[in-house]
This record gives C-alpha cells, sequence and structure tokens, in this order.
C-alpha cells in the first residue's frame, strides 16, 4: 500500500535551517507529483511547494521568497525539503503528499492530493 514517512522535524531558533525527508513506497514514485503542505492548530492545511515527477519543475508558495527548496530523488524514492531563515510564524506540522495527476505541481489546492504522510513537527523558537 502506499505509504509516506516524513522525518527531519525538530526544535530550531528563528533564522536556522531543517532538511526535511519524506520517503516513499508502494507506488510508482516517479510518475507522481509530490508537494509539502503545512498546518498549524486551528487553521487549514496550506500549500508550500510541490514537484513534478521528474523533478524538474518546482512551484512555490509566494510567502516563501526563495528560502525554501523542493527536490527529490526518483533512484532513493525520497523527496526533500530544505527551509532556510525559519520564522517562527512557520511553526507547523508539515506533511508530504503524492498526487497521480501530472497538472498537479501548478496547483496550491491540497485536494488534488491523494495521499499523504502522518506529519512531521517544525517548532521554530525565537
Amino acid at each position: 500500500q502506499v505509504q509516506l514517512v516524513e522525518t527531519g522535524g525538530g526544535l530550531v531558533q528563528a533564522g536556522g535551517s531543517l532538511r526535511l525527508f519524506c520517503a516513499a513506497s508502494g507506488f510508482t514514485f516517479s510518475s507522481y507529483v509530490m508537494a509539502w503542505f503545512r498546518q498549524t492548530p486551528g487553521k487549514e492545511r496550506a500549500f508550500v511547494a510541490a514537484v513534478s515527477g521528474s523533478g524538474s519543475t518546482t512551484h512555490y508558495a509566494d510567502s516563501l521568497k526563495g528560502r525554501f527548496t523542493i527536490s527529490r530523488d526518483n533512484a532513493k524514492n525520497t523527496m526533500y525539503l530544505q527551509m532556510n531563515s525559519l520564522k517562527p510564524e512557520e511553526t507547523a506540522v508539515y506533511y508530504c503528499a503524492a498526487s497521480s495527476l501530472s497538472s498537479s505541481w501548478q496547483s496550491t489546492s491540497e485536494w488534488q492530493y491523494a495521499y499523504w504522510g502522518q506529519g512531521t513537527q517544525v517548532t521554530v523558537y525565537s
């Protein structure tokens, strides 16, 4: 069955960096658009970034201003999110998601994604 497992979350001081990992199994990884979303208590899940199946095309939320980088290694069935210059307001549970729709990388909607991981907590303190 499809499984997505996020790791790499933790506690980091404002201005610091973290790298998140999403290990995928149970499907043809390179055929799926992959994405990161984040959620804080009481709020809807928010789009962070997406990457096409080949890894050649990416899409970011406007607020990230080049601080985050999404990438993937199809040989390892793993997706990454490098997060730099983190801010306290970016404290959230970060989720990875997978979509079989090749156009999903252009969308910010969570409804494009059928498969989700359990999330990893990122806490940024000032």
